[in-house]
């Protein structure tokens, strides 16, 4: 390939100096032997330089990931060379386009999963093109999304091709670009069921707090585009309370100049909320909870904010409400199959609408990742591959 022979041609004369500080003679010196553009010059010098295999080894069988070396920070997310993955029984190949960042990739890089384990490459959602089908119904050029435990228990979908189970996958609707698709597999899945168990029906009152996030962004919008009474959400910023209502949501209580409790009787004129998904944790669990009808039900799935949080018992007690949890990959298959088929209508006709803040480049992931858990922007953080 083109970028293969570059490269092996900055290897072969410039190893040495890949290696050191450049002055403008020696930077000027090595453009003109490479015969390539200042800022691809710059990447690929990054490569070869965090490469674990050198990329003239690999060849055609090779490809870029961003590897997490250890799980202590951003430091040790690396961009390496890896063998391409070869396509397996039951796995399909894919040419990656865009991953999903998600706050689960934040906390392997942080050494708080107890099954994951290092060196692997992180990222659990993302959409690109089959390339080989093996032995599944996807034709070969199919655009297709998908999540699964990648980026946990095996390689994930911050590299340049991914081999993938076939029951993970769904063919991406028209309407939807790549970089929207790679981050609403896991956000919309876990929605979609989370409401389900919760047993959601038209007319109910749903919360899922922090509009901005990826569940509390996605509950609200299946909820509402499936008639719920109210679908509640919040968020601790005036700025993004603003921003939620430019795009349409209506219902969402700005902390900052309202308590939780009082938004909710507010837009419920007193009756509260039937279902509360809540992808937060900490302070705002117990808040949620307060917020509950008789017999209604809290489902706690996520810790931004926290892992532990402080409950009032008798908001269980005297409401006769429920509290229980969810894990998306502890779902059957059936579920994530009957997911989409509520998800797939709802984004075809623009009911429901994915959220990107920002995209980065795949080397940037540490950056990425940074950007999605500091700065919480309002909507999905995607790296572009």
């Amino acid at each position: 390939m083109h970028r293969d022979h570059n490269i092996r041609r900055i290897y072969t004369h410039c190893q040495a100096a890949a290696e050191a500080p450049l002055d403008n003679a020696l930077y000027a010196y090595m453009l003109l032997i490479a015969g390539i553009p200042k800022l691809v010059f710059a990447s690929l010098r990054g490569a070869l330089r965090d490469s674990e295999v050198p990329f003239d080894e690999l060849g055609e069988n090779g490809m870029r990931a961003m590897r997490a070396e250890g799980f202590n920070g951003y430091k040790d997310l690396k961009l390496t060379s890896m063998p391409k993955p070869s396509v397996a029984d039951g796995r399909v190949l894919v040419r990656m386009k865009a991953a999903g960042v998600t706050p689960l990739d934040h906390t392997i890089l942080s050494g708080g999963h107890p099954r994951a384990k290092a060196p692997m490459v992180l990222g659990g959602e993302g959409a690109g093109v089959v390339e080989d089908p093996g032995n599944s119904d996807f034709p070969e050029g199919s655009r297709v999304m998908f999540a699964g435990p990648y980026g946990v228990t095996e390689d994930g979908t911050y590299s340049e091709w991914l081999a993938v189970r076939k029951e993970h996958l769904c063919l991406i609707p028209e309407n939807i670009d790549d970089v929207s698709a790679a981050g609403l597999p896991v956000a919309y899945l876990t929605a979609r069921m989370s409401l389900d168990l919760a047993g959601f029906q038209p007319g109910k009152t749903v919360l899922s707090p922090a509009i901005g996030g990826a569940v509390g962004n996605a509950v609200t919008q299946l909820a509402r585009a499936q008639a719920a009474k109210h679908a509640i959400s919040t968020t601790t910023n005036h700025a993004k309370a603003e921003q939620a209502h430019a795009l349409g949501f209506e219902e969402v209580v700005d902390l900052s100049v309202e308590q939780l409790g009082d938004g909710v009787r507010r837009i419920t004129q007193g009756y509260g909320t039937d279902i509360v998904i809540d992808a937060i944790g900490g302070e705002i669990l117990g808040q949620a909870l307060g917020t509950l009808a008789v017999g209604g039900s809290l489902t706690t799935l996520g810790y931004a904010a926290g892992r532990r949080a402080t409950i009032d018992v008798t908001d269980l007690i005297w409401r006769r409400a429920s509290l229980k949890s969810f894990s998306l990959f502890a779902q059957p298959a059936g579920a994530w199959k009957a997911a989409w088929s509520v998800i797939l209508p709802l984004l075809q006709s623009g009911a429901v609408k994915p959220i990107v803040a920002k995209t980065y480049p795949l080397e940037q992931a540490a950056n990425a990742l940074r950007h999605l858990v500091e700065d919480r922007p309002f909507g999905r953080v995607v790296l572009t591959i």
